[in-house]
């Protein structure tokens, strides 16, 4: 079953279960009530409810963070291949354009001006890895690319009336044995 069938009755079962308990409320709302009992209840499975919630949070919270996506900014470098990128109103300076496929790449970006959005582009045209260049700080980015070819930087993020022409090429070389 691909994804798309399996998300449709996901969330026809969804409906379903949210309609059975619109149905048990209309069926419940006409039968007298003793208020105590029922605001004792209601109580009670608020207290589970709310339990149950910061339980699915924590748990989303946990393994959504685990593989956190951003390399610590103050561990040493596994790379062995080190490129300084600098961005500016309205071009990027690569301290080498020249990369060796399959070595571990540590990108050191940072801006001179405003923030911008230092996305790579794949010879595919699709976004390989990305991370902000920001004024007075510099963020470290690690790769590995796999496949040689011509790689863009565009910039991500509006930065001014040039933004659009913030291009700039490197290639990748080559690859291990």
């Amino acid at each position: 079953m691909i994804l798309q069938n399996q998300i449709w009755l996901l969330t026809l079962t969804g409906i379903g279960l949210v309609s059975l308990v619109f149905i048990w409320i209309i069926v419940q709302a006409g039968k007298p009530a003793d208020s105590a009992q029922v605001q004792k209840t209601a109580h009670t499975i608020r207290r589970w409810w709310f339990l149950a919630l910061v339980l699915l949070g924590v748990g989303v919270a946990y393994a959504t963070l685990k593989p956190f996506p951003i390399a610590d900014q103050n561990a040493s470098s596994p790379a062995g291949q080190i490129v300084d990128v600098v961005g500016r109103q309205w071009s990027w300076t690569l301290s080498q354009n020249q990369i060796k496929a399959g070595v571990p790449v540590q990108f050191n970006v940072t801006s001179l001006d405003v923030n911008h959005g230092f996305a790579i582009y794949g010879p595919n045209d699709l976004i390989v890895t990305q991370t902000q260049a920001m004024p007075g700080f510099t963020n470290r980015l690690h790769y590995t690319f796999t496949q040689p070819g011509k790689y863009r930087v565009m910039c991500l993020e509006y930065c001014g009336v040039a933004h659009h022409g913030m291009v700039t090429e490197f290639e990748v070389v080559g690859g291990q044995p």
